[in-house]
Order: structure tokens, then sequence, then C-alpha cells
């Protein structure tokens, strides 16, 4: 498996007010979000620099597998590498022994497809291997007509 580097840590918090008080607290802004229809969740990735991964905070709604993570309270989820073929990554693995979460990729936001190990493979850690498979979906950018010299 070819990783080309960290793409997220993902974080399950219970409502967007507790998102709103992390990204409050260390200044963080969001650079898009999403909803992931196989685990039932609203996704919201904050903005990166050049030397920082984003944080995926992860909110799930009721009847998601997550939302009773960390008897609901939630807490860090998983550590996500960005791999070239996420399905090469599961052949792989697979050919070892070692089993995915789902038995094909499945859909994450608009611009990822995704799966992850079974964390009984992994110290019971949960890595997700992420495969970027079109451009992001992000809000367009609120644009005042003053800023324009002729407004």
């Amino acid at each position: 498996m070819r990783r080309k580097r960290i793409h997220h840590v993902g974080v399950v918090l219970p409502t967007r007010d507790a998102v709103n008080h992390i990204m409050t607290m260390f200044g963080l802004e969001e650079d898009y979000h999403g909803f992931v229809e196989a685990y039932q969740a609203d996704l919201i990735f904050t903005k990166y620099g050049e030397h920082e991964s984003p944080i995926e905070f992860i909110i799930p709604h009721e009847g998601s597998v997550l939302k009773e993570f960390n008897d609901g309270r939630g807490g860090i989820a998983h550590i996500a590498f960005e791999v070239e073929d996420v399905e090469e990554v599961r052949r792989e693995f697979e050919a070892k022994g070692l089993h995915m979460l789902e038995q094909r990729a499945v859909k994450g936001t608009d611009d990822l497809i995704i799966n992850f190990m079974r964390p009984r493979y992994s110290e019971h850690i949960l890595f997700e291997f992420v495969q970027t498979v079109g451009p992001i979906n992000r809000p367009a950018e609120e644009v005042e007509l003053d800023d324009f010299p002729w407004g």
C-alpha cells in the first residue's frame, strides 16, 4: 500500500454546538461540509495549512452506528490515510487475511470514496483509507456588493 499522507483525523461529536465550541476554542475554520449516507452523519472539514492536516468533525444522526460512539460523548474516531486506490488497499489487506469494514469502498463526501481497516487488526485503532475521486464541493464564498469598485 502506498500512502500519500495523513488525509485527516476524524472526531465524532454529538452536536453542531459541540463542533462550534471546539472550532472557536482553537480558532479553526470550516473548509467544507457534507453528509455520508453510509454512516448517516454530517461531516465538517476544517481548513488546513501547509504543515497540518484537517480535522473531520462527524455529527451522527439518530440511527447512525456512530450515535453511541464513546457512550454518546464522541471522541477521536480514526486516522485517515490518503491512497491512490482504496480498492487496491482492500485487496492487499484481504490477501493477508485482514478485512475491511466494507465489502467495497463507499461514498464519503462528494469528492471521496472510503473504507476502514477493522480495528481488531490494527491494535484497536480505526484507520480509514481515502481516495479522492472528484473536486471538493466547497460552498461559494459570500461576497458583498460593496466589495466591488462599482458597488
